[in-house]
């Protein structure tokens, strides 16, 4: 039997492109019932917003040490969507087109994202941000807090 994870994710960008950063919350109960919760978060130098909030999933997934159910809370559309919509399928059935023909956006981490989720059964769901969502807030709150770190990461994706 798989362990059960609900995981919330967030990303901020200031200027969008600009300093970015993410949040993840894991919550998880182990075999007595006890409930555990971290908390994980980085800052970027210069990224996008949508990277964020991309980034924070592959980042959450790749914490994961066995196969996981989880039920993964994010208020980006472009992420729920991206999976629950088949956009993601589309995207690599047209060879990372969009369906204008226009490349993609954030190959490299959608790429790190499938492989990420290969051994995981995960149900996305969107929560609608600043809507007072308990772990949603606390996701944005790290985020904003990495991003206005001084202890910045460089983000190698992004395209200047």
């Amino acid at each position: 039997m798989k362990s059960f994870v609900k995981i919330y994710t967030d990303g901020a960008c200031a200027n969008n492109p600009g300093k970015g950063g993410f949040g993840v919350v894991l919550l998880y109960e182990d075999n007595s019932g006890k409930i555990y919760k971290k908390e994980f978060s980085k800052g970027f130098e210069m990224t996008t917003n949508n990277r964020m909030e991309l980034m924070a999933v592959v980042y959450a997934l790749n914490l994961l040490k066995k196969p996981c159910d989880i039920e993964l809370y994010s208020d980006s559309k472009y992420v729920v969507d991206a999976i629950n919509q088949n956009w993601l399928k589309g995207w690599i059935d047209r060879n990372w087109k969009l369906g204008t023909k226009n490349p993609v956006k954030n190959i490299d981490l959608w790429k790190e994202f499938l492989n990420a989720k290969k051994t995981h059964d995960i149900k996305f769901i969107w929560v609608k941000g600043h809507n007072d969502n308990k772990y949603n807030e606390l996701c944005d709150k790290l985020a904003v807090e990495a991003r206005n770190s001084s202890n910045l990461e460089i983000d190698a994706g992004f395209a200047h």
